[in-house]
């Protein structure tokens, strides 16, 4: 497949997919360009490193902008806490060159993932309507209505400013 029909095809998905499946793709976009990264660690690669990690901290930092602490209470506040020290560790791949801290922070993106993944497959199998509501927190838009009872997580205006297919 060429790379002008991934990109469509990633575009598409993007446009298609609920909020909450939007965050698990972020997540996954996450931990792909950081094993991307390790990659390129090991293989003496600088400015591939540089570009894959940069691509995990650009998702990371949306994620953690997009937090609704008004919505997500204590949720909001601990998943705050654990993306400013994936930040962090993530500063250390560069300024070392240094492979762990990115496979500290794939191993804590992936329950996350998982979580989201598995919630995006609930509810695109359940008798919801054709867009599924996503947990409190997580809004497409500003106008999209939050169930009150659901756990807080990051807005998925998702990929928004994100580029999942780069």
């Amino acid at each position: 497949m060429d790379r002008n029909a991934l990109q469509t095809y990633g575009t598409q998905q993007v446009m298609t997919s609920s909020p909450v499946k939007l965050v698990a793709l972020l997540y996954e976009k996450a931990i792909v360009s950081l094993r991307e990264a390790i990659q390129a660690i090991e293989a003496g690669r600088i400015e591939a490193r540089w570009k894959a990690n940069k691509r995990a901290t650009e998702i990371i930092s949306h994620l953690s902008g997009t937090l609704d602490h008004e919505a997500g209470g204590e949720i909001s506040q601990n998943l705050q806490q654990l993306y400013d020290f994936m930040l962090t560790r993530l500063y250390e791949v560069d300024r070392n060159n240094d492979p762990q801290p990115a496979r500290d922070v794939i191993g804590l993106l992936e329950p996350l993932h998982e979580s989201w993944r598995k919630l995006a497959e609930q509810a695109a199998g359940s008798d919801a309507p054709a867009a599924p509501q996503a947990p409190a927190g997580v809004t497409a838009d500003a106008e999209a209505p939050r169930p009150a009872e659901a756990d807080a997580a990051p807005t998925a205006a998702a990929a928004g400013g994100v580029n999942l297919s780069a």
